[in-house]
């Protein structure tokens, strides 16, 4: 039909076997069928969880049983007789809202995955900081303890950015080898060195046109710095075993969880290049400095754990985590993240699965501990409503 591949079931029942057993992109059922109908067909399927768009036919249509087909959520009703052209437009426009739908689920993930998250005093005044700075070419050095979402404000920035349409490309300066992070940084020549097999491009030319962020530049060695600060002045690279310059155009954001000055001080980082990134600084608050944040930070984790593993989300109380944003180590966002994925699937197993170095009282006095809720108690507060663990769900 019209390049669209047709799978034809004669009753209900069929229908929802199939539809359990394999992937379709969209349902046409008539309403009058041998067995169910197709109002029920509609119905099993809202049961069954199958999201399969549906568009429903019949030659007894009325008013009432539109109404009816549309609020169990049916996408269109075609009255017969069929004419092929409406028919042929009805299923282009489901397949079209279909992708739409798709597309948009999938960017609401990546979204909610580079979320920043929280509405107090600080995380408001760091989100006006974005906003003033994004739309400039500014250098922005990131600064705050690891763990305090460095990446995300990164990612922030780049997406609030003229440049939000190219790349954002990252690198761990912490993570890469000496030996390693100018190849890594800049690219290399085929037989540039033993193992260069081929060419590599760098991050630099990578990002291209869009941001890269150099996470933990405190820890770049110094050697590696000169060579940064000339292409931060220049506008250009050159590959490791390259005999020509290549110009690249990008806005480069830095992070660190060390204090640069101390470093300039101890002249284990160049003054000049500090100056070249230190130009737009951003503090970032560690969570436990914004403890209003944390039943957002805990409802962001909880949708995030739900999705990740198809559980149904519920809503949590209304008052769920009385003082307990001041419990879990050394209070940052990754800490909040790690606590609650740990805790989440300690509900459902029955077995705490939290790391042995998340702790619970590290941050409180004697008189403040005293006052938290039993963790059975921030448990129930907590919990999702999810299939069984013992069923594989």
């Amino acid at each position: 039909m019209a390049g669209h591949e047709a799978t034809v079931c004669d009753n209900a029942a069929r229908a929802l076997d199939l539809l359990r057993a394999q992937s379709f992109d969209l349902i046409l059922s008539d309403v009058v069928m041998p067995g169910k109908s197709g109002i029920e067909l509609l119905e099993d399927l809202k049961k069954a969880g199958l999201k399969t768009p549906i568009v429903l036919i019949s030659g007894q249509a009325n008013i009432e049983m539109a109404v009816k087909a549309t609020k169990l959520g049916a996408l269109d009703f075609l009255e017969k007789p069929l004419s092929t052209d409406k028919l042929l437009v009805t299923v282009e426009n489901a397949l079209r809202l279909s992708r739409l739908e798709e597309e948009n689920r999938e960017l609401r993930q990546r979204l909610g995955k580079h979320e920043l998250v929280g509405a107090g005093p600080a995380m408001k005044k760091l989100l006006e900081q974005i906003d003033r700075v994004a739309a400039s070419e500014t250098r922005v050095c990131i600064l705050g303890e690891t763990g305090t979402g460095k990446e995300l404000v990164a990612r922030a920035i780049h997406e609030k950015s003229p440049r939000q349409g190219h790349s954002f490309i990252t690198l761990n300066c912490a993570a890469v080898p000496a030996e390693l992070i100018e190849s890594e940084l800049f690219g290399h020549e085929k037989g540039a060195f033993t193992g260069a097999a081929a060419k590599h491009l760098g991050k630099f030319e990578q990002a291209d046109g869009g941001t890269l962020f150099l996470d933990e530049i405190g820890d770049m060695p110094l050697a590696m710095q000169a060579k940064l600060l000339r292409v931060l002045e220049e506008g250009e690279v050159e590959r490791v075993g390259g005999d020509k310059p290549i110009k690249v155009n990008v806005r480069v954001l830095v992070a660190t969880h060390r204090n640069l000055e101390d470093l300039v001080k101890q002249n284990s980082f160049r003054r000049d290049l500090f100056h070249r990134i230190y130009v737009f600084p951003l503090q970032l608050p560690p969570l436990r400095e914004r403890l209003e944040d944390f039943p957002d930070l805990v409802a962001h984790f909880a949708r995030q754990v739900a999705a990740q593993n198809t559980w149904k989300e519920k809503s949590s109380r209304k008052k769920p985590l009385p003082n307990c944003a001041n419990t879990h180590g050394r209070g940052t966002f990754a800490n909040c993240a790690t606590w609650w994925n740990g805790l989440s699937c300690s509900l459902r197993t029955k077995t705490s699965l939290l790391p042995k170095s998340v702790s619970f009282s590290p941050l409180l006095t004697p008189q403040q501990a005293a006052h938290l809720p039993p963790l059975a108690e921030v448990q129930q507060a907590l919990s999702l409503s999810a299939p069984n663990h013992s069923k594989g769900k």
